[in-house]
């Protein structure tokens, strides 16, 4: 009953944290489906919330007590990858969940030290994490949750051979999430082959995903 309560208590504390007020529709659709332990295909565009879609069951899953990464998020860009850390901290806060993001631009050193106080999630760019991989830095055979973040922006940014690379070094027995705001030919193939008959929830796109924004841009030369 108390560890309970405090559950909720950790549970109300991140919604206050985050400013949740109610869930976004991919939202909605997705987290009682993955919190089921099933495969998921998230079909919706950036600005929905996929990161609290995938965030939540996620960090239902982690063993606070358990020394070894049970997580793992691979999205396209470096600030992709901190801003994606970042959010699973703030959801993993009650929790006191370790989580790390590898990414190229960073000195890896500084990453390879990090990696020894153990975290139990990893977030990172496919040719950091592989690159880690390689130098046997990261082992990924304890992992439990895969998730692929903006899988399309991947494939458009010729990651598909470390993607591939990657998945196979991961336990055939895990949980795989694939958010895609499209979904070509090669993120199906990837689907089909890596993923164990997953659901597939498709928000329908809109023009605006936060009508309060207005976007604008500023030409400027390389020097400036």
């Amino acid at each position: 009953m108390l560890s309970e309560l405090r559950k909720q208590k950790s549970k109300r504390h991140t919604k206050e944290k985050m400013g949740f007020e109610e869930a976004t529709p991919i939202q909605a659709e997705t987290i009682p489906v993955a919190l089921q332990g099933k495969d998921l295909i998230g079909q919706a565009q950036t600005g929905t919330g996929k990161t609290v879609a995938f965030g939540i069951p996620l960090m239902e899953k982690i063993d606070v007590k358990a020394d070894h990464i049970q997580g793992i998020v691979i999205a396209p860009t470096r600030e992709l990858a901190i801003q994606v850390s970042e959010e699973l901290f703030k959801l993993g806060f009650g929790k006191r969940v370790r989580v790390l993001s590898v990414y190229g631009g960073q000195e890896i050193g500084r990453q390879i030290r990090a990696l020894k106080n153990k975290p139990q999630i990893i977030v990172g760019t496919p040719g950091r994490i592989q690159d880690h991989i390689n130098r046997r830095t990261l082992k990924l055979e304890d992992v439990s949750t895969l998730v692929l973040d903006e899988a399309d922006e991947m494939l458009n940014m010729g990651f598909i051979d470390d993607i591939n690379a990657i998945l196979e070094n991961v336990p055939e027995n895990r949980q795989t999430l694939l958010f895609s705001a499209t979904m070509p030919p090669a993120i199906r193939k990837i689907a089909e082959t890596f993923m164990k008959n997953p659901e597939v929830v498709k928000i329908q796109a809109k023009e605006l995903t936060m009508e309060n924004i207005e976007q604008f841009f500023v030409k400027a030369t390389e020097r400036e």
